[in-house]
């Protein structure tokens, strides 16, 4: 039965990895609203409560929420059509511009859709579509929303870090990827590191070198992945960190002094230690001892 196929299939089932392919690259296309609405959001709710407080009426009324309103060219207005919301063929058929106006769209929208939808067809390739599966990539999907929401705002929403960890506990209760202890003993422990890291860094320098969402971010890969993988995710994150960095200050001419976020490298690191961790675990604490 084509249902049981779907849901139950192996690692290694090509007809299922395409499947997860096309619907990643649907899920891309709703992330995209993820990511430019909920900055939005808590900045309108944020506004409310100050002038409320301030006995001032609300500066916002109108309803704005993930479905409404309906997406539009940020330029004209012009309502996007379901034939103009197909991901990344609508992109390369419009040729990067609204219909109306010709006003650009941005690149990231394609870019966001293409990596929603690779890099679940690789998780569902590695691991089946079966329970694992399906829940990495739940895992992926908040994962790209709180990487470049954080990009753009240096921000980690408690909105998607906090679902993100009690998800992490609630898969692994039957040991999805790690046994329960590990897990809870992995979101504990990842929090205590960069809060340790944090206040040590501002207790010696009187600067903040990172905000509370790294915290509540490393505290859900240690549910999703156990507490012996956090000495691989850090490790792998700082050492992609200080690469990047080191990149956009030589060549993106980016200040010294101007913050980076630290949420996307900690999500890529989370992502490749679920592919990979065992084995890099292994070599993380054999250069270390």
């Amino acid at each position: 039965m084509l249902q049981d196929t779907l849901l139950f299939a192996a690692p290694g089932n090509l007809f299922v990895t395409l499947v997860a392919a096309l619907f990643g690259l649907i899920v891309g296309s709703f992330l995209n609203v993820v990511i430019h609405r909920i900055p939005k959001m808590m900045q309108r709710e944020s506004d409310n409560y100050v002038a409320v407080e301030s006995g001032l009426p609300p500066p916002h009324t109108g309803r704005y929420n993930l479905m409404l309103p309906h997406s539009h060219c940020g330029t004209c207005g012009h309502k996007i059509t379901a034939m103009e919301n197909i991901p990344v063929i609508s992109y390369l058929l419009l040729r990067g511009k609204c219909r109306a106006c010709q006003a650009p769209i941005s690149v990231r929208y394609p870019l966001v859709e293409l990596l929603t939808g690779v890099l679940s067809a690789v998780l569902i390739w590695h691991f089946g579509s079966g329970w694992a599966g399906l829940a990495s990539l739940v895992f992926l999907w908040l994962l790209i929303a709180m990487t470049f929401i954080d990009a753009d705002t240096q921000m980690l929403p408690d909105d998607l870090t906090f679902p993100l960890l009690w998800a992490g506990l609630l898969v692994n209760i039957n040991g999805t990827f790690v046994p329960l202890q590990d897990a809870v003993i992995g979101a504990a422990a990842g929090y205590l590191a960069l809060w340790s890291i944090y206040w040590a860094f501002k207790l010696a320098t009187g600067k903040e070198g990172m905000g509370y969402g790294d915290f509540k971010l490393l505290a859900a890969l240690g549910a999703w992945l156990g507490w012996t993988m956090l000495p691989t995710i850090i490790l792998l994150s700082s050492l992609v960190g200080a690469v990047v960095g080191i990149a956009l200050i030589l060549v993106a001419k980016h200040g010294r002094d101007k913050p980076i976020p630290f949420g996307p490298y900690l999500a890529a690191a989370g992502m490749i230690a679920l592919l990979y961790g065992t084995p890099l675990s292994h070599l993380t604490l054999t250069l270390i001892s």
